[in-house]
């Protein structure tokens, strides 16, 4: 029954074009909320590190999280040619709320949806925010959940090393 159970699973990510590897963020392509397909990879081999993280539009520590970091974002661009990536896990009904929160915020992130959790299910998490850290080969060099104020600056030292 297990190795039934692992043929399904590992069958389902194959066919949802998420390829993962150890130590490695997956290979994905995702909506953007304009509707375009992106690739998550063109975007970090773009920069020397790359913050992703996974929230939700009814997640307040994850909103909370983001608006620390949006504190020191245009800062770390230009100290650390970062970018960050923010991926909602929202459904269909929540990601419609997407684009008001993050105009009514004035995130200047790159937004990705992965509705159907598949990106979520690769990288085996449960809570949101879920934070990683990954260089331009999608190295994945740091990794965190949840958020507490203070966090941020955990993450500026990751990115300074």
């Amino acid at each position: 029954m297990k190795i039934l159970l692992v043929l399904i699973t590992s069958m389902m990510m194959a066919s949802s074009g998420i390829n993962v590897d150890n130590g490695k963020f997956p290979a994905a392509t995702l909506k953007n909320l304009d509707g375009e397909m992106i690739k998550v990879e063109d975007i970090t081999s773009k920069h020397k590190k790359t913050i992703i993280s996974f929230w939700a539009s009814w997640c307040k520590p994850c909103k909370s999280e983001m608006d620390a970091i949006a504190e020191y974002y245009e800062e770390w661009q230009e100290d650390y040619d970062v970018e960050f990536i923010a991926i909602t896990i929202d459904n269909a009904r929540g990601l419609a709320k997407v684009p008001a929160i993050v105009t009514s915020k004035g995130w200047n992130y790159t937004f990705l949806s992965d509705p159907n959790q598949e990106l979520q299910q690769a990288l085996n998490f449960q809570t949101i925010p879920q934070t990683f850290v990954v260089d331009r080969e999608s190295n994945i060099i740091y990794a965190h959940n949840g958020y507490t104020p203070g966090d941020e600056l955990e993450l500026e030292k990751v990115l300074k090393d």
